[in-house]
């Protein structure tokens, strides 16, 4: 804020209006810490709406429910992969949010540590949604990896959490968007991205009978979208698109090398 124009500086510190959601994520998600997310937050002047941190890794329970205690109107609350959230943390959070009968949209905390079935029957409880008890969440994983940060303010999740039905742990369970595979009651290829393979492109699911295509990162494409995807000029091997950004590019030529191969000859 302090490297902008005078007008520029006044003008969004006198109006309440941009400071009513307040997302956080690279790069500056990992200088966070809790003292400037309060100062941050002030600004709402307790009408804070949406509060959406991704990975920031500094802000801790005590930081999340000062912000909490200050915002009780807060209805969309994501922080996906805050380690130094607890579960313990976010619930006590809920309780603050919820005690009158304030209504949460949405909660993600993908990443949390520790987050056991008791947790998360209690965060349904407390977020007290229809669409938690009657309705399962539907996750595509390509959908879920290309998620861009305003989008967070922008779903009809309830809670990105469940128990995978395959190793009854609580995580991101992901469906398959795979024509026969939806057409199934009860697709054996739902869960986790532990218990199911899938390509980072598409989301479908890959059985152990279907050959892995080799890739330059550390990504898994099925054999449809390793088509789709350009090559590497020396080893044939394509990047996902999330990691397109690891090509290099070599004067004289259309194509692209790896990074494998550039350190290996040039």
């Amino acid at each position: 804020m302090t490297r902008v124009c005078k007008t520029l500086r006044e003008a969004i510190n006198n109006d309440i209006l941009p400071w009513l959601k307040l997302v956080v994520d690279r790069p500056i998600n990992c200088r966070l810490t809790d003292d400037i997310l309060m100062e941050v937050a002030s600004k709402a002047e307790g009408r804070l709406q949406v509060l959406v941190l991704i990975n920031c890794v500094k802000i801790t329970d005590d930081g999340l429910l000062r912000v909490i205690a200050q915002n009780p109107h807060i209805s969309q609350l994501h922080v996906p992969g805050c380690t130094s959230l607890s579960p313990g943390g976010v619930i006590r959070a809920l309780k603050l949010l919820t005690k009158n009968s304030h209504r949460i949209k949405s909660l993600k905390i993908s990443g949390i540590y520790g987050v056991q079935k008791e947790d998360l029957e209690m965060i349904h409880n407390l977020i007290n949604h229809k669409q938690t008890q009657h309705k399962r969440n539907i996750i595509f994983c390509h959908e879920y990896k290309k998620f861009s940060t305003l989008k967070h303010i922008d779903t009809n999740c309830p809670v990105d959490l469940d128990v995978c039905p395959k190793c009854n742990e609580v995580r991101m369970v992901f469906d398959c968007p795979k024509v026969d595979c939806k057409k199934r009651q009860g697709s054996q290829c739902r869960g986790c991205e532990y218990c199911v393979t899938r390509c980072v492109e598409c989301g479908i699911c890959i059985t152990e009978s279907q050959e892995l295509e080799e890739v330059s990162c550390s990504e898994t494409l099925c054999s449809d979208c390793w088509i789709k995807l350009p090559k590497c000029n020396f080893c044939n091997k394509p990047y996902c698109s999330q990691h397109a950004d690891q090509q290099h590019r070599v004067s004289g030529s259309t194509g692209f090398v790896c990074a494998a191969c550039h350190s290996k000859y040039y």
